[in-house]
């Protein structure tokens, strides 16, 4: 919506794990990077075997078994913190790069994918950066990170942020001017929404929230909210034709002209700041 009407925009997949972003729009790589950090390698003929290496690692990834003399290096485990070569005092530990993930920078190309009618939205065709995890790894993080600094700060950029409240979720969100949650009006919808806004107050931020299929369930979100006095920017009820027309890769917006009209609204509700924490252009 913000690409159509003229804004700079960026949107950021953030959800390494499973960025699905792309699924909704023809784009053209422009440029991709490997996220890699260091990891130790251990010198057995060098190392004394005095175990502080494991004792400091504070995520179990240095096996150690002294009675065997059996140390190895569990490398999905390390964060790459390197305190483990500090820790070192035999010189046995140096480290080398392991490839984390990557971060791909596109450009959309005419807009989504093709509407019921076969032609192509139009847009001006706008940057989309995919942070993706490499399998097996442990943390996003770092890969999350990269991506957020490959966006720039030009125009208005939208990080996606993975679901959760754990360090995904928080390394996302960290330097956002304005974080919206969306939640839906069931038991499972809200434990999610309190936990969220928690996280979120912990880091000084007050978010707004939309309410997806907001006529499926009851109104106890709807009270937390009014409670907290957290903002609700909308409402969307459950339809059919929504459900369809995400799943088939099209935007809702190309479909359904009420929903087009809801998010321009929102557009200007966030970088207006109006009831969404006072954020200005």
């Amino acid at each position: 919506m913000l690409s159509r009407r003229g804004e700079a925009v960026t949107l950021t997949d953030c959800d390494a794990e499973a960025p699905d972003d792309l699924l909704f729009f023809r784009a053209e790589k422009v440029s991709e990077t490997e996220v890699t950090h260091q990891v130790p390698v251990i010198n057995k003929d060098a190392c004394t075997w005095c175990g502080r290496c494991s004792r400091w690692c504070s995520y179990n990834a240095i096996f150690y078994l002294p009675g065997a003399k059996v140390i190895e290096v569990i490398e999905n485990l390390c964060h790459g913190c390197g305190a483990c070569s500090f820790a070192c005092n035999a010189g046995a530990i140096t480290e080398k790069p392991v490839v984390l993930g990557t971060v791909t920078s596109f450009k959309t190309i005419g807009g989504s994918h093709f509407t019921n009618g076969g032609s192509l939205a139009s847009d001006c065709g706008f940057p989309v950066v995919e942070a993706r995890m490499k399998v097996n790894e442990m943390s996003p993080v770092r890969v999350i990170r990269e991506a957020i600094k490959e966006s720039g700060d030009d125009g208005v950029v939208i990080l996606d942020a993975p679901p959760g409240t754990s360090c995904p979720f928080i390394q996302t969100v960290d330097k956002a001017d304005q974080v919206v949650l969306v939640t839906e009006p069931t038991p499972f919808g809200l434990g999610d929404l309190r936990q969220s806004v928690e996280t979120l107050r912990e880091m000084k931020k007050n978010p707004a929230v939309i309410i997806n299929r907001s006529d499926i369930g009851d109104s106890s979100v709807a009270e937390y909210l009014e409670k907290e006095n957290i903002p609700l920017l909308a409402e969307i009820k459950y339809d059919p034709v929504i459900a369809r027309t995400y799943s088939e890769g099209r935007l809702v917006t190309d479909e359904i002209p009420a929903l087009t009209s809801l998010f321009e609204e929102l557009a200007d509700k966030i970088l207006n700041g109006h009831g969404t924490g006072g954020y200005k252009r």
